[in-house]
């Protein structure tokens, strides 16, 4: 898919089509994220931090599953 870079105010944007909105299932005031990959750059509504700050999560959770639950009684 070829996108044209179009100045907006003092900076410069690319318009995505609808088709491609649809595709990535993100719409207008949601967030994407530009990855640079070997081959290029990848655009994705995946925010790769998030994902990390995910498994560290987990692994408090796994490790502290007795603690929290005790908790959630309260």
């Amino acid at each position: 898919m070829k996108l044209k870079i179009t100045p907006i105010g003092n900076s410069f944007g690319v318009i995505l089509p609808k088709e491609l909105l649809a595709k990535l299932n993100v719409a207008g005031g949601d967030a994407v994220y530009i990855t640079e990959t070997p081959d290029g750059f990848s655009v994705s509504p995946y925010d790769p931090d998030f994902e990390k700050d995910m498994e560290r999560a987990k692994g408090i959770i796994k490790k502290r599953r007795n603690m929290l639950r005790e908790l959630a009684k309260r």
